[in-house]
Formats: C-alpha cells, structure tokens, sequence
C-alpha cells in the first residue's frame, strides 16, 4: 500500500523499518478506507514511521506499545493532531491482536473502574440498554469530579449537602428533560453503592424529583410549509447537501428520532418491499413503508451521495475522514439545526425531535386519530401519544363553552 506514496526502494524500507513495518501497509488500507485524502495519509503514515523507528532505538517491541509509551513519545515529539493518529494505529493493533486490550484493574484509574463496574450493574443487574449507560455514565462523572476532583474517591465520605451542592449548581444550566435523566442517573449510582456496600446511607432518597407536571406543555412543532422550507433549504447539488436533504426527508416523513437515523444501515432497506427497518429504544424493530419521495432520495444519496469505497454498512456517512458513520445523535442534532439557520425559521427547539413533533402535529390537523399517531411515531404507550390531544387548539375551542356573563347581584 505505501508504493502509492514512495517509490524509492531505500524510503520503502525506512517506512517499513522498526518494530511496526510489518503493521504500516494494514494501516495503511484502514487509512484509505476511512477515505482519508492521499497527503494525509502520507502525513499520518510518516508519523507512524517515525514512531516505529522511535520504539527500536528504544527496544520496544509492537506487543509492548501501550498509553503510557505513545504519551512518553507525543511529549518528546508530538505535534498537533498526532495523538489522533496513534490513537487510531494502537487501537489497529488490538483489533489485529498485536497488543492485547488491558484487562488488569491497575491499568484503570480510579474513576474509570467505578465507571466499568456501574455499567456492568445496570447492564447486567438491570438489563438496561447502551443507550441509557450512554445518558447515565456522564452525569455520574460530573458528580465525582465536582466532589473530589483530583482527590481519591472515598464515597463513604459524601453526603447529602454534597448531593445537593452539586444539583443546585447543575440543575440551573439544563432543561426539564436534561434534569430528569440527570437525577435518575444518580439515584441509580447511589442505589448502586449502597447494593455493594460501599455507602451506608440512603444517598439516592436525597435526590429530589424534577417538578415536571405531565402533559403541561404543548409539543414543540413547525408548521407544513415550514418543514418544507426546512428541507429545501439543503443544496442538493453538493454530496453534503444530498445527504441531510435525505435525512431531513426520513425525520420529517417517517418521524424516525435521531438515534435511529444514526443506527440505520444498508442492510435495513428492503427495496423490494419498499420497507424500512427501524432499530428503535429498547431494542424494538419496526417495519415502515418507505414513501416515494423518501425512496427517490435515499436512492440518489447512495448512487451520487454517499462514499463507494467505505467500508461502513451505516446508510449515512460523514462527509470528511474518517468516513464512517456518524457518532451519535448529536450529529444529526447539528444537520437540523444548520437547516433551521438557513431556512430563516425561528424555532425554541432546534432539534430532530422538532420534526418528529411536527409531523404528529399535522397528521392530527388532518383528522388523524391519535392510535393512528402512535402507530407511526411507534409509541410503547397510548399515554405517550396524549400530548398531542392539546395540540388542535381550533377543535379544543370548538368544544370550550363560553365563558358566562356577570349577572346583577
């Protein structure tokens, strides 16, 4: 693979001297694959020569390349954006069982174990799914570090006032559905904690509920000609703008959340059928019908949009290198807030649950039912759904009797 970038015999050699040579052109498919431009391949191939020549003069061998050796040689030698780089080649050589994955619990700080051992309890003891580890694990770590900071974790010192401290500070920079999750997850550290013996205190009691009235609020949701706005505002002339037209049309259309726009693969259409499998929460699949126009973009994305040579089953795919799928929802998140930005449309939620919304909105303004709604938007419970009774104000006043008039006394 590195003859595409030296034909010279002698600077062939140099990049293949050193404990690593054998593992430079494995390295150097992955880099193409992940649709990495020619120069910058040279660039991160260069580095990883250097670095191989590094661990010889030292005796090192590939086996023993670990954190602790790329962190010795990027202070000596690194520069900008070479931590990306090794990061990506240590982790090649687990996935080729060159270095083996660290399983010993001294190789873990201190945080990083009470973390691992937190998953294991809600994935094992609780059969909770990635998703809810994914939501709980970042509150639980912005806990410890506001509590002890540098200091080591002795959670048998914390106390309520701790608690407390930490969601007053908190609670004021999130909203009402940030809060929710961030006290369940603690209330499920602590529960935790003291299942294992590590507190003798009831900590999770101290944990105070989110004051969230249900069905207190209307849905946030566009208007029709809004949402068309929305999605013709992409460019649909530009690779990228072919992609978030098509990821635009699968929220807006079929009401996918963006967790699972992000999770869609190439194995999850069925064109035959004109079907779409739907991996949503909880583990549950659905099939839904793929309407035309979705079809006729998601076709067009894959013939002159997406990259031929990636080696991603994921549908949708970043734009630059690395190119894989996209890393979590946050991505899909941006794509509708830029088209918001460009389209002129003012919205107090710029995220892609906006057009889940939107799209219950105006089905009910049709005369849907609110089972209908709840079939499409793949709602568990019809208590889900019953926010969207609220939304057709014109039918609501309809029903409303008028107010009576003040008589004589």
């Amino acid at each position: 693979m590195t003859d595409h970038f030296l034909s010279n015999p002698l600077a062939q050699e140099r990049w293949h001297s050193g404990p690593l040579g054998p593992h430079v052109d494995a390295f150097a498919r992955q880099l193409q694959e992940l649709g990495y431009a020619s120069a910058t391949r040279r660039q991160k191939l260069g580095l990883v020569a250097a670095f191989s020549r590094w661990l010889q003069r030292r005796k090192l061998l590939a086996t023993e390349v670990d954190e602790q050796i790329v962190v010795k040689y990027l202070g000596r030698w690194g520069r900008l954006g070479d931590s990306t780089t090794l990061a990506d080649l240590l982790e090649a050589l687990r996935e080729a069982a060159v270095v083996p994955r660290s399983t010993r619990e001294g190789d873990e700080t201190q945080l990083e174990r009470l973390e691992r051992e937190f998953g294991h309890y809600l994935a094992v003891e609780r059969g909770l799914s990635q998703a809810t580890l994914k939501n709980s694990l970042p509150f639980v770590r912005s806990f410890l570090a506001h509590r002890f900071g540098s200091s080591p974790i002795v959670m048998a010192d914390v106390r309520t006032p701790d608690v407390t401290r930490f969601l007053l500070r908190k609670l004021q920079t999130v909203g009402v559905s940030r809060a929710k999750l961030m006290v369940g997850a603690l209330r499920s550290f602590f529960r935790f904690l003291r299942w294992r013996g590590d507190i003798a205190i009831d900590l999770a009691s101290s944990v105070p509920k989110v004051a969230d009235w249900r069905l207190s609020a209307l849905p946030k949701s566009l208007q029709a000609d809004e949402v068309e706005r929305l999605i013709s505002s992409c460019r649909r002339g530009t690779v990228t703008g072919q992609r978030d037209y098509t990821l635009l049309l699968l929220l807006a259309r079929l009401g996918l959340r963006a967790g699972e726009v992000v999770a869609m693969t190439l194995d999850d259409i069925d064109w035959e059928a004109g079907e779409l499998t739907v991996r949503g929460k909880g583990g549950r699949e659905d099939r839904l019908p793929i309407p035309r126009d979705v079809g006729l973009a998601m076709a067009t994305y894959l013939r002159q949009g997406r990259p031929q040579d990636c080696s991603t089953r994921r549908f949708f795919v970043r734009r630059k290198a690395p190119r894989r799928g996209f890393a979590s929802s946050v991505a899909v998140c941006t794509i509708v807030r830029r088209a918001l930005e460009r389209a002129g449309i003012a919205s107090p939620r710029k995220g892609a649950h906006l057009l889940r919304h939107s799209l219950a909105t105006e089905m009910l303004r049709k005369g849907a039912s609110l089972a209908e709604i709840g079939e499409i938007l793949r709602h568990r419970s019809v208590d889900t759904t019953a926010i969207y009774a609220k939304v057709d104000l014109v039918a609501l006043r309809a029903l409303a009797q008028p107010w009576p008039s003040g008589g004589e006394a």
